[in-house]
This record gives C-alpha cells, structure tokens and sequence, in this order.
C-alpha cells in the first residue's frame, strides 16, 4: 500500500506523469496523503532516499506568487469599472446659460468728475497744551440707538480743510437719554462754534452741553407735553432753555476777556419721545443749518421759515425785543428796579438789538419710512447745493432697514469738490 501511494504522489506531481488518479480499492484521499507524508520523512538508516516531489502547478491554473498584502487602493469591481465606463462615456445634458446675476453698484467715495482737493483721511492733529489737555476733540464721533419705533443715528466728522490744516472740529455732537421706559425722552444736540473764533469748539461743547442740562432737568414736562400734542409749551418752553443756554455763553465770554460774537454757535437740536405710540418728533434751536425728511424717495427740504423782521416787533417773546413799559395793572416802570413813576414822565429804553439768528422751532408727526436729517451747516450746504449728493443718499437710505454704525459714516462721509467744512447728520429712520 505505501509503494503504491507513492506511486500516485509521484505521478500526480511529475511533470513528465500524465495527472491521472489511481483506481485501487482500499486507497483513500487521506491514507495517500499520510503515505507520503511518512515517505518524505522518514529517517530510518538503509531505507532508500526519499523521493523529490515536483509540484506541477494544476492545469489551467497559473502559479501562486509569494503571498503580499492586498492593494485596497487598486482593487476594482467590476460592475463599478463597467458602470464608470458608461457614465464617461454618456454626453453632458446641455444646460441652458443663465444671466450672470447684476453687480452690486460701487459706492462712490465723491460725488463730481474730480475728487475733493484735501486728502479723505485725517493728516495733521490739532496742536495740544499739557495743562489744557480736556480742550482736545475727537476727529470723528459716531453714535446710534433704537426706541420706540425709530432708529437713531448720529455722526460728527472734522472737515477735510481742518484736517489739512491741523485744526480742532468745531462741530459739536452730544446725544443723551432722560428717563425711563416709555416715558424716557431722547436729546441729540448739534452745535458749530464760529469759524474765526480760536475757542470755537468750547463754545460749541458747551451749548451742547448746558442745553443737555436744562433739558434734563425739565424732561419730566417736555415728555409730558410731548406726548399730549402742546405745541405751544413745547415752543415756549423750549425757547426759555435755549435762551438760558446763550445768557450761559455770553457769561463765559466776560469770562474770558473776549467778544460775545466770539464765543458763540450755533445750535440745533431734536428731541424723540421713547413711546412706541408717539410719533411726533421736535426740532428747535438758533442758526443755520439744516433739516430735511426722505419720504417716498423724495428729499424735502423742511427747515422752519424764519419770521420777517418786523413781525418782531410786536408783543415781547421770552429773549428777544425790550421788556413790558407797564405793569399788569397798568404802573409804568422806570429803570429804579421796577418803582412806579409818574404818568407823565414815562421811561423811554432804547431797543435792544435783535439776535443775529432767531429761535426756530418745529413739531411734526412721523410717517412710517421716514427718514429724518438735522444737519449742521457743512452737511447742509452741499445737500441744496449739489442734487448728486441727495439723490446719492436717497437711494443709499432707501431701504427699510437702517443702515449701521460704520455704513452710516461712510455715508455721511461722502465728499463733494468744494464743501471742506466739518460734517455732523442726525437721522431718525421711522419702522
């Protein structure tokens, strides 16, 4: 039996044996296996040397190389590989071309064929005194809030001359909140000092701040009142305040050994109730400047109209014009503090000359999408002077939503050829 196996292995395994199965009866896979395997091992002294077993790879079959681990990166289904092929090889659908979507429109930086003389950005800083160092003012001042249904912005820049030239901005900016909830009222002062005054700038820092100070102290009333519809207290109270804040002035100018005509401004002023019911909103102030009202894409120019300069000589206004000649009951008065004299011998007083800018004041109610600008007078004048720059801030501010902080510098800060004057706007953006 083991020669017979032997035998089979040797010729299932020679080349040079046709690879045939052996028919004997008894033999089976496994004893043939262990048959060789006892013949190939065995080392019993005399036997005859086992013989060399040749394993002939199976037919059909190519050989079996030394064993490697499989490549996952190469390795490729079939159904893949066919599925690929048809995917490339299928044409692109045609897509129809669509119209690029329009570019947004720049924003200018100017407004005109040439731009401004002075550079946009600020060069020389105002001159500083070590022992005055609270003198100094800011180049730019930026300020916002929301209440009721209106949304504020505020914004006070130094021109480009006065950049140029290193000096101080003569515009004022102040914006404070008196109260609480919805009787709080909301205060934005705008003052520019004179041009050829060198303390300009204080005394425009100081009417804004002492008409913040009447203000306050009175903004219990002038809610009230605002929000009840008085116009008539609203104006003449108003008036008082503001009369107060320039006796102020003229007191600091005896102060300072100079002028009163040199330490003035102008002021201008906006008052906005926190209800979110009312929607009446208050200008009043001395000088030039401007106001105006966005509706409906349209600029409207709404600046109060001054009255003519005899219809100031009429009954006397709190400010302006000389004192009553004559008491309620009828006394006369004389110059003795107010002590009856005779009938016949009447105290004439010479007139007191008019203020060079009379009070201004207005009261009007909000439209929802209104947009309302009180400006000092170097935004003013190039708003009427060029239509570019109106009609440039009208399609800017023409959305509901108001614009931010930085967006709304940047539209104030639009320049025009020939206006070198420092910028200050106010806006009120009604819901």
């Amino acid at each position: 039996m083991t020669q017979q196996g032997d035998n089979w292995w040797d010729k299932l395994y020679d080349e040079s044996v046709p690879d045939t199965a052996p028919t004997a009866t008894g033999d089976t896979l496994d004893d043939r296996f262990d048959s060789a395997s006892r013949a190939t091992t065995s080392t019993t002294p005399g036997d005859p040397a086992p013989p060399v077993i040749h394993r002939a790879p199976l037919v059909g079959r190519p050989p079996r190389a030394p064993w490697e681990p499989p490549d996952t990166n190469t390795h490729t289904d079939a159904h893949t590989e066919a599925d690929a092929t048809l995917v490339v090889d299928l044409p692109d659908p045609e897509v129809p071309e669509q119209p690029a979507p329009p570019l947004p429109r720049p924003r200018t930086a100017h407004i005109g064929n040439r731009p401004p003389t002075y550079e946009a950005e600020p060069t020389a800083l105002p001159a500083a005194r070590p022992g005055e160092l609270g003198e100094l003012v800011a180049d730019t001042v930026l300020d916002g809030a929301r209440y009721g249904s209106y949304t504020l912005r505020a914004a006070s820049q130094r021109g480009d001359s006065a950049r140029y030239r290193g000096e101080p901005r003569r515009d004022s900016l102040l914006t404070a909140r008196f109260g609480q909830e919805e009787a709080a009222l909301v205060l934005v002062a705008v003052a520019t000092g004179a041009r050829s005054a060198e303390g300009g700038h204080l005394a425009a820092a100081d009417a804004c701040r002492w008409i913040a100070e009447a203000v306050g102290r009175s903004h219990a009333r002038l809610s009230e009142d605002i929000r009840s519809g008085r116009r008539g207290d609203l104006k003449s109270g108003l008036h008082r305040l503001t009369d107060r804040t320039y006796g102020k002035l003229r007191a600091r100018a005896a102060e300072l050994g100079v002028e009163p005509e040199e330490y003035t401004a102008t002021l201008r002023c906006l008052l906005l109730s926190a209800d979110p019911d009312c929607r009446t909103r208050v200008f009043f102030g001395i000088g030039t400047g401007g106001l105006f009202r966005l509706r409906e894409g349209a600029w409207q120019d709404i600046e109060p109209l001054l009255p003519e300069p005899a219809a100031l000589s009429g009954a006397p206004v709190v400010g302006f014009g000389s004192p009553p000649s004559e008491t309620a009951d009828g006394d006369r008065q004389t110059m003795r503090l107010g002590v009856p004299g005779p009938p016949g011998a009447p105290f004439v007083e010479a007139p007191l000359p008019l203020p060079a800018e009379p009070f201004r004041f207005r009261a009007s109610v909000a439209r929802p999408g209104d947009t309302l600008l009180l400006a000092s007078n170097g935004l003013a004048e190039p708003i009427r002077g060029e239509p570019a720059l109106a009609k440039e801030l009208a399609e800017r501010w023409a959305s509901a939503e108001p614009p931010g902080l930085a967006a709304y510098l940047a539209d104030t800060q639009l320049r025009v050829k020939g206006y070198a004057d420092d910028r200050t706007g106010v806006a009120v953006w009604e819901a």
